[in-house]
């Protein structure tokens, strides 16, 4: 009975300390986000100029180009270098996608990446898409997971002025660029109502971008291939082709070719970097070509060594006899 009397405290203090309530704000604009946008898609069939849709694409392609190229590759992963005009353009592009600040989010992906498959991982990789993609987002961090993201290291953003800027005004920087932009110009030069301009320009658009920017999080439940997945399960693999690409980037994440969304190389991400990179805008642009890999593989076979360590430790190596500008050239390079 004594042990008992024990063991019982200290389940329940481990349950708090592990424990996310609701952010029921977050959650009843999530609600309303969905309803909305969703009647968006009457109102953009029916009701919105041709002005107003081409105007709505290029800003959900914007807001989507911010997470992925910018949060996600420049900011989280290091994966290139960016001259600060483009860091100001794809600051600017992932503030309209709605999704928090650069520093909050990168910080959170980076437990992400630490914590990935295990209890603390705040987009609860162990569950399922839907955790993955909604519930994740709509919760507050455990006291556990908060004190784990003070263990996060930062420093690199901390140190660049074009994040910490918008961090401070990340409210201002909202209101004007994912609100008053995507409402108040379709409404004021396309000549549309502004119901019109409300429910396509910022529910329909705010809905697609922010769905696809969890997908950042929760892509590998959809492309990756599993333990034990057999082909024969689901249908989806008429439409969805799965591979191993979701893996190989929490295994080796410093690869600018990695896309969010199941593929490698092909993606827009992917060329919008090379754009840049041909602009002199972005440099230095991380990738792992097939021939480190296999000496990486050798070299941990031979060692005994961790398979990543060598891997990288050959990257290294690789990137000092890769040319500045192979990313024109990737047939011969990679």
């Amino acid at each position: 009975m004594e042990t008992t009397k024990v063991k019982e405290p200290e389940r329940s203090g481990d349950s708090i300390h592990k424990k996310r309530d609701a952010i029921w704000p977050l959650v009843l604009f999530y609600i309303h986000l969905n309803i909305l946008g969703v009647y968006g898609i009457y109102v953009l069939l029916t009701s919105a100029s041709w002005a107003t849709i081409l105007f709505t694409a290029l800003l959900t392609l914007l807001g989507t180009l911010g997470v992925t190229v910018g949060v996600h590759r420049l900011w989280a992963h290091r994966t290139f270098t960016a001259s600060k005009p483009l860091k100001v353009f794809l600051m600017f592009c992932q503030t309209t996608a709605g999704q928090g600040s650069i520093y909050s989010v990168v910080q959170a992906h980076r437990l992400h990446h630490a914590k990935f498959q295990q209890d603390e991982d705040p987009y609860y990789s162990k569950h399922s898409f839907m955790y993955a993609q909604v519930r994740g987002g709509l919760l507050k961090y455990s006291p556990q997971q908060e004190e784990l993201l003070k263990d996060v290291d930062m420093s690199d953003l901390e140190s660049d002025p074009v994040v910490m800027f918008q961090k401070r005004f990340y409210v201002l920087l909202y209101i004007f660029l994912n609100v008053l932009l995507s409402v108040n110009t379709p409404f004021q030069y396309f000549g549309d109502s502004l119901a019109t301009s409300m429910f396509v320009g910022f529910w329909l658009r705010s809905l697609i971008v922010i769905n696809l920017g969890n997908l950042v999080h929760s892509s590998h439940f959809i492309w990756s291939i599993h333990k034990g997945f057999k082909p024969t399960d689901s249908n989806s693999i008429f439409l969805i082709t799965k591979s191993y690409w979701p893996q190989y980037h929490y295994l080796l994440p410093r690869d600018y070719q990695s896309g969010e969304y199941g593929n490698y190389a092909s993606g827009i991400g992917s060329s919008m970097i090379r754009v840049f990179a041909a602009l002199d805008w972005a440099k230095d642009l991380k990738t792992i070509g097939s021939v480190a890999v296999r000496q990486g593989l050798t070299k941990a076979v031979e060692t005994g060594r961790p398979i990543v360590e060598c891997i990288e430790e050959q990257v290294e190596l690789e990137e000092n006899a890769l040319p500045a500008n192979h990313f024109l050239n990737r047939e011969k390079f990679m």
